[in-house]
């Protein structure tokens, strides 16, 4: 980047960047670069002569804010593209502070990201490695048919898993809330519980097999 006077000549030049070491950019970093951006652009700004020497943006609430919520919006996108929801932290990016709101969203995007990684990413992978070009698909008869779905996997699903699990919860504390009227209901209440715990330890037992996991491209290791 270069500083030109009116005339177009040359006054100054870029002499160095700031690095951000970090594999998604998000959260954390989104957070590190808003305030090394808020600096540069102070520096900009006093360099132009629109702000003073010890000028800054805080000084201009309405500007202040309107930056504020570009970066937070900007680090949302961003995030929302890479892992499937806003930004974390993004309150002390918008408000300068944690705020409790923030801290649940946070609480609430975390295990939104955690499903989403798990369960449906891989579709999104192998869409992305089409695009990239890591896989290359071809007409020849020699082409390599991509992994399929086999066995337990073929019929996994995590969704139905958890619905099953709630549902025998869901049984085994309505029957438990009778047994003071038929002691059957006892019986049947363990029966709903058993089977719940039964098909939560199944799907602990054989976690890989309901992951969504992208089957096009595998890496080398």
């Amino acid at each position: 980047y270069l500083l030109l006077n009116d005339k177009g000549e040359k006054v100054e030049g870029q002499v160095g960047i700031v690095r951000t070491n970090c594999v998604d950019c998000l959260d954390r970093t989104n957070v590190t670069q808003s305030m090394i951006a808020r600096k540069m652009l102070e520096f900009q700004l006093q360099r132009l002569g629109v702000f003073d020497a010890n000028e800054t943006i805080s000084k201009h609430p309405n500007f202040d804010d309107s930056f504020k919520v570009l970066w937070a919006n900007h680090g949302d996108d961003i995030s929302i593209q890479y892992s499937g929801t806003p930004a974390l932290k993004g309150d002390f990016v918008r408000c300068g502070q944690r705020t409790i709101h923030g801290i649940l969203k946070d609480g609430w995007n975390a295990l939104m990201r955690y499903y989403l990684n798990n369960f449906c990413d891989g579709t999104k992978q192998d869409a992305i490695d089409l695009v990239h070009g890591h896989y290359i698909v071809s007409v020849s008869r020699s082409m390599t048919p991509t992994a399929q779905k086999d066995g337990i996997e073929a019929i996994a699903s995590f969704p139905l898993a958890l619905a099953l699990i709630m549902t025998g919860f869901f049984f085994a504390t309505m029957s438990l809330r009778r047994v003071r009227y038929d002691m059957w209901n006892l019986l049947f209440s363990i029966m709903w519980a058993s089977m719940s715990l039964a098909i939560a330890a199944f799907v602990r037992a054989n976690g890989r097999v309901f992951c969504n996991r992208p089957r096009l491209h595998q890496p080398r290791r």
